[in-house]
């Protein structure tokens, strides 16, 4: 959930100042210049068919079952397969958590985290949880920028990811830019995105098994 709109007429000027904050021609400035190209892609359409088979076929690609349900009628990821009745950027962000949970925690309900906000048995969900808050909070951010850059990665409109999950909250802030430095970082670090900031594919993604460090 957005916690503060920016008006779109803002926009340009948030992304502009948060760029200011980061060193020119780092790894995150290249993430954020490519986040930020992805605004032309809403006219020519979000959420759409073609990107729910986009997300769908990401998630085959590295493995990972999907189930023709929506969450609510169970959970979002059961311990096997995303459930796909959702908007294409809330199944690549499925993806996501998949790639940033340890490998032991693939096999829990919604990765060990708690319930998902469109999982629907949300007691048996939080019964699974296997990690704290901090963790939790840590891993959240990482799958939320690894599914942005994939959106990024499958010409999809990012940009309103990136709004939505609050990357910009504070853009005035040198803070702002500090959090998304550390996750694109964190990203990096963990094999997840290349040095250019683009995500590993799965053909490419030779430990898929590792998790973020």
């Amino acid at each position: 959930m957005q916690l503060t709109t920016i008006p779109d007429a803002l926009l340009p000027d948030a992304l502009a100042t948060l760029a200011s904050h980061l060193p020119p021609g780092s790894l995150t400035a290249q993430v954020l210049t490519r986040i930020a190209a992805t605004r032309d892609l809403i006219a020519l359409g979000v959420d759409t068919p073609a990107h729910r088979a986009a997300a769908v076929d990401l998630a085959r690609a590295f493995g990972i079952g999907v189930i023709d349900e929506a969450p609510q009628d169970a959970f979002s990821y059961d311990g096997r397969a995303i459930r796909t009745r959702s908007e294409a950027y809330v199944l690549i962000h499925e993806v996501a958590h998949w790639l940033v949970a340890p490998p032991e925690r693939r096999s829990l309900i919604d990765f060990g985290l708690g319930a998902g906000p469109e999982s629907g048995r949300i007691d048996e969900a939080n019964h699974a949880i296997a990690v704290g808050k901090e963790e939790q909070i840590r891993e959240e951010a990482l799958a939320s920028l690894l599914g942005i850059l994939w959106e990024v990665e499958l010409g999809q409109p990012a940009i309103l990811a990136f709004l939505e999950q609050n990357w910009l909250e504070g853009w005035e802030r040198p803070s702002c830019a500090e959090n998304l430095i550390d996750n694109v970082e964190a990203l990096f670090q963990a094999g997840l995105i290349n040095a250019d900031g683009r995500p590993i594919p799965p053909e490419s993604c030779v430990d898929c098994a590792r998790a973020a460090a």
